[in-house]
């Protein structure tokens, strides 16, 4: 028995210690993930972070398309915010007056202006309009604030968000009412229900904060065991020089008390957080991509609306009088403008789960489709596909690993002499048209900076940890919630063999 005791000591201690500073660093960036637009305004310069963390050639999203104003006049936009060049992208100046102080404030989804002239973004936290001079936040019916898209039909401006489709009146902005699609089973994904759970949206705010709470039990539980690892050496040496460690022997001995007791009262919710957690990552997440479950009741995810958090793009075939409708799911098309369910097109092109950066009309009934899938040419009634980048028709490939292609598209902008440019995530903008390349990325922009809550993203799913682990580091999430769940599992363990001796 002593065997085990003193097995389990050792194997308690050693993981703990190890991964002590890994789950500071997860707790304390889950709580400020689970706070997005409180923290929006603070930013990180990207001078502090490795190379990987540098923009380079108008890559990381930093453009996701452009809008030509007039002759030589354009707006580029993307996670840089919004940038006027009156020169066909040879120069920049800053076009982000009116938002809030902070990058996240003006991650652009979309900009479009209206046949009457009037300009508006889409941005991760919320509608605004370009006003005298400057943007002006707007009002939307709904409590979600990411805009992904916005369109005009017939005189009349649509605003897409995750989860509905708006449309501007004399009074401002009605819900589209959208019938559910033919294959709605009223479940959700297995990946949607794992997030929720793991974050606490489940349950709305309360469940946040109670999550919050979960992230200070790690806090707390870490602290308790660095000191409970550190302070008997440390009173042994104040000891040999004579001192009184009384008080301190006391405060180690409180120190236990709460390390057992918080352990043991949160040990469910510990365990389950970190095997949530551990699924929302490659490579556990490739065997649940695809999975669906009944709705949780009672919860954020029981929710009556057939397409809560699945859209994603809109367009409108003026020639078809067609709209066709990403979701995270496949492209549906209404040609009666939703007054019927949306249908599914028999031909579908390949669409990254997270979802289409680019959703562009090129001619009636052939359209250009790009993910971190890659990039597509389709024609849905003619069940033709053809990879964009190559030229060549698309031949699936089923493989195992992440759901990335060599080319993740970020964006994609026309220029007004009609060349074509494409930006990849990873390598930045190329050119489809010509070898004219696109201009190189000013140092203004350049020197943008990340938000707080992308940097705790990088934490959060491990990928900061690449330039320790180097390819390794996708195996990082399993590994490190394997380890906190044993590191639960043997303290609880020592909690009741320490119980029944006493």
């Amino acid at each position: 028995m002593k065997n085990w005791t003193r097995f389990f000591k050792k194997y308690h201690k050693w993981p703990s210690l190890v991964l002590t500073i890994f789950i500071l660093l997860f707790s304390l960036s889950g709580i400020v993930m689970n706070h997005r637009e409180t923290f929006s305004s603070v930013n990180v310069n990207r001078d502090y972070l490795g190379r990987e963390y540098q923009y380079q050639n108008w890559n990381k999203a930093a453009v996701k398309s452009g809008l030509q104003l007039v002759v030589d006049t354009a707006l580029i936009y993307g996670n840089i915010g919004v940038w006027k060049t009156n020169d066909n992208y040879k120069s920049f100046e800053s076009f982000n007056q009116g938002f809030p102080k902070g990058i996240d404030n003006c991650k652009i989804e979309k900009l479009f202006k209206t046949s009457s002239g009037e300009l508006y973004a889409g941005t991760l936290l919320g509608l605004y309009q370009f006003k005298n001079e400057s943007w002006v936040q707007i009002d939307l019916p709904v409590s979600e604030k990411r805009v992904v898209d916005l369109l005009e039909i017939k005189g009349d401006l649509y605003v897409l968000t995750r989860s509905n489709l708006l449309k501007q009146t004399d009074f401002g902005f009605e819900k589209v009412k959208l019938l559910a699609k033919a294959d709605y089973d009223g479940k959700v994904s297995l990946f949607k229900t794992l997030w929720e759970v793991h974050s606490g949206e489940v349950f709305g705010l309360p469940g946040k904060l109670f999550v919050d709470f979960i992230g200070l039990i790690f806090i707390l539980l870490s602290i308790s065991g660095m000191i409970y690892f550190i302070y008997p050496k440390w009173m042994k040496r104040i000891r040999k020089k004579g001192r009184d460690v009384k008080t301190k022997a006391l405060f180690l001995k409180f120190n236990l008390k709460w390390h057992n007791r918080l352990g043991y009262w949160m040990i469910v919710f510990l365990i389950l957080s970190a095997l949530t957690g551990m699924f929302l990552r490659p490579p556990l997440l490739i065997g649940i991509a695809n999975a669906k479950v009944g709705k949780l009741p009672f919860t954020h995810l029981d929710n009556p609306n057939p397409w809560y958090d699945q859209l994603r793009r809109i367009c409108y075939d003026v020639e078809l009088d067609r709209v066709l409708l990403a979701t995270n799911e496949g492209i549906y098309y209404s040609d009666d403008f939703f007054e019927t369910a949306p249908l599914s097109f028999v031909s579908q092109a390949p669409v990254s789960i997270m979802g289409v950066n680019v959703l562009e009309v090129i001619k009636p009934g052939q359209y250009l489709i790009g993910s971190f899938s890659g990039l597509f040419y389709w024609i849905p009634e003619r069940q033709l596909i053809f990879d964009y980048i190559s030229r060549k028709p698309y031949m699936p490939v089923k493989r195992m690993g992440p759901p990335i292609s060599a080319h993740p598209i970020a964006g994609y902008l026309r220029d007004d002499e009609g060349r074509e440019f494409v930006f990849d995530y990873n390598l930045g903008v190329g050119n489809m048209t010509d070898t004219i390349h696109f201009p190189n990325m000013p140092e203004q922009i350049k020197s943008s900076p990340m938000s707080l809550w992308n940097l705790c993203l990088e934490i959060h799913t491990g990928r900061i940890y690449q330039y320790i682990f180097g390819k390794f580091y996708i195996l990082f999430i399993p590994l490190a919630g394997l380890s906190i769940i044993w590191i639960l599992i043997t303290g609880l363990i020592l909690f009741f063999k320490r119980k029944t001796k006493l």
